[in-house]
């Protein structure tokens, strides 16, 4: 079968984050019709964006183009973008001026050419009806899905995945470390060090995910870290499900998500999830979490002490939260986004 499709995969030439992991879940369920086009190493910067303004035009002639991260050709109406949120237009303070001067030139500009959208959450529709003047008809809303392997884990499992990562206690919460602004860590460093006296001693906060890129985000690293803070960094994909499974709480308090796959990973694998009342994580969340005002420590600690202590809570939530992940998968994400490509190629 002929190629009609071209995949943008400038931005998987980055580490993998969640716009990264999107664009590898649907490709391995691509028909044959899509081909991904990549830059022949990886480039960053000014050279990334004049590649994919440029030279990428050119192998997608006569073919309809789709640009799974957030950007795309100007130049190229025959194209369909998948837009995961709007945060350098809604809160530029949290990256580079560079970034944030490119990114809020192109995207308004470029939701107006192309011949479709794709977003992650009715949340990123509605800003971009509100911010870039949209029509409603120009968007379709295809959620993320959940990896198979986000699963409840047997005790074994569990606790090989500790020993790998050293973590000290079988007991612990667990939350994003990642140093973004919007990942909200200080603030949850604030709240631990302030309810350590009130817990079990034996229960540590365990930080996972990789440092964000310097080059576009502003960030501080955290300071007067307290005690029982264990710091992972990134972890590989073959211990997550188990990280996550073993946690008493999982913490997703960001100020700002297209979707947040995270908290549906975490309730995929049994964890009780604590997250933000903002943007798209309640639509994400549902009523299968808890959800509390990300700017307000003690409403954060008043949650995550009641869900320490209650454990029939805890119960609840693993069971709802298991349920309502149920409902996502990357093969129907996969089926609804191609079904959106084949209708303009």
């Amino acid at each position: 079968m002929s190629t009609t499709i071209v995949c943008n995969l400038r931005n998987c030439r980055a580490p993998l984050t969640g716009v990264q992991r999107y664009t590898q879940e649907l490709l391995q369920q691509a028909p044959d019709e899509v081909k991904a086009i990549a830059p022949p190493y990886p480039l960053s910067g000014v050279a990334g964006h004049l590649w994919e303004q440029c030279v990428l035009p050119f192998h997608s002639q006569g073919k309809t183009l789709w640009s799974p991260g957030n950007t795309g050709p100007l130049v190229v109406r025959n194209q369909v973008v998948t837009i995961h949120d709007l945060a350098t237009i809604d809160h530029p303070e949290w990256f580079s001026r560079r970034f944030a001067t490119w990114y809020n030139f192109l995207l308004p500009r470029l939701v107006q050419r192309v011949a479709h959208i794709i977003t992650i959450s009715h949340f990123t529709k509605q800003r971009l009806m509100e911010k870039c003047a949209v029509a409603e008809d120009h968007i379709s809303v295809i959620p993320n899905g959940i990896a198979p392997s986000f699963t409840p884990q047997d005790t074994s499992t569990i606790q090989r995945m500790r020993e790998r990562l050293k973590i000290p206690s079988e007991h612990y919460l667990l939350a994003i470390g990642s140093l973004e602004q919007r990942k909200n860590i200080d603030r949850q460093l604030s709240v631990w060090r302030n309810i350590q006296n009130d817990v079990p001693n034996d229960l540590w906060l365990v930080l996972f995910g990789g440092t964000a890129t310097s080059s576009i985000f502003r960030h501080t690293q955290p300071h007067n870290i307290p005690p029982r803070v264990h710091v992972l960094g990134y972890v590989p994909d073959d211990v997550l499900a188990p990280l996550y499974a073993g946690a008493t709480v999982f913490l997703y308090l960001s100020m700002y998500e297209g979707f947040g796959l995270p908290v549906l990973e975490a309730m995929a694998s049994g964890t009780p999830v604590l997250t933000s009342n903002l943007t798209a994580l309640t639509e994400v969340a549902s009523d299968s979490a808890i959800c509390v005002d990300p700017y307000h420590e003690d409403e954060i600690a008043s949650a995550l002490l009641t869900l320490i202590r209650d454990t029939s809570l805890r119960a609840t939530l693993s069971e709802k939260g298991r349920t309502h992940s149920a409902r996502f998968s990357w093969e129907k994400s996969a089926h609804m986004t191609f079904k959106v490509l084949k209708a303009f190629s």
